[in-house]
């Protein structure tokens, strides 16, 4: 038994030696007077910023003997979560299970089929809330499942605290005015937030909000152009802790017309990055011209072909 454990161990530490950076390039933003800073996160191994939380809560678990190779990781997720841990858990060789709203796209559930994880579809009225109790009702009854909970679990903030923020602060090489990312776990916000403060930065940080993070009944869930994005569910989002200043507003439409719009410049992104990027623009508005304004693209536009991302360019098949 040891020895497995023992190549178990070594086979996880696999995990870190996944190409896990990425580029940040600058963007001049005539419209504001700044330069907008994109971290250009959708080109990691399964194409969405999720590898990196992904890849610190496998091996920390894995590390700390709660996964072993029986055991099922699972996790409560809108998709692209789902998508990052089935590839980590793929290579280490443990099962994996997804538990999804059915208003995912088909993209992502096909996906995570492919790389050997189980997706198990929620009501959609019932939005990510149910997609959760699902999880936690099998974690009751199932014993070898490990839940990774990434709207709570600290492996999310630490991934972004020392990989994501240090990259964008040395690949800028200036001080950065402002920083802005939407929020579902809030790991990346609170990950890169972290960062600045810890190299004394008095950076503007802001939370990036979608006009429409509810469903109908008031309830969290996915929004419908911006999957991803789900208010009020997520643990780790500390204002207080890294000082966020006042949220930046960005109308659903204006999101997607900016991931369309930096698609044709070259950027292969989702309704996520278009957000952020709105988002940043507002913020360099907010903040004046001349000033230095950071962003991530979390992840890349394969998996929404039949979303209202598309709905432009699909018309003419």
């Amino acid at each position: 038994m040891g020895q497995v454990r023992s190549t178990f161990v070594e086979r996880a530490s696999w995990l870190l030696r996944l190409p896990l950076e990425t580029p940040t390039i600058p963007f001049q933003d005539d419209a504001t007077g700044c330069t907008l800073w994109l971290k250009l996160d959708y080109l990691l191994p399964s194409g969405c910023t999720k590898d990196r939380m992904a890849t610190s809560i496998v091996a920390h678990a894995i590390a700390t003997g709660e996964v072993s190779p029986s055991t099922v990781v699972a996790e409560a997720s809108s998709g692209s979560t789902s998508i990052a841990l089935s590839m980590v858990c793929a290579t280490v060789g443990v099962p994996f299970r997804a538990y999804m709203p059915k208003t995912v796209s088909g993209e992502r559930v096909l996906m995570i089929r492919r790389l050997g994880g189980d997706v198990v579809l929620t009501p959609a009225e019932q939005g990510m809330d149910g997609a959760v109790a699902a999880m936690l009702r099998d974690c009751g009854t199932e014993a070898d499942l490990y839940a990774a909970r990434q709207f709570e679990n600290p492996r999310n903030v630490f991934a972004h605290r020392h990989s994501t923020g240090p990259e964008l602060i040395q690949q800028v090489g200036v001080r950065l005015h402002g920083f802005v990312a939407g929020v579902g776990t809030g790991g990346t916000l609170m990950g890169v937030a972290h960062a600045l403060r810890d190299h004394g930065y008095d950076t503007v940080v802001a939370q990036a909000v979608p006009t429409a993070t509810s469903t109908a009944d008031g309830h969290p869930g996915v929004v419908g152009g911006i999957p991803g994005i789900v208010e009020g569910m997520s643990r780790l989002l500390d204002p207080a802790a890294v000082g966020l200043d006042a949220a930046v507003p960005v109308p659903e439409p204006e999101a997607l017309t900016t991931a369309r719009e930096f698609g044709r410049r070259g950027l292969g992104i989702g309704p996520s990055s278009g957000l952020n990027i709105a988002a940043a623009r507002r913020l360099a508005a907010r903040l004046g011209p001349g000033h230095h304004v950071g962003t991530v693209l979390p992840d890349r536009m394969e998996r929404y072909f039949s979303t209202a991302l598309f709905d432009d360019v699909a018309a003419e098949l």
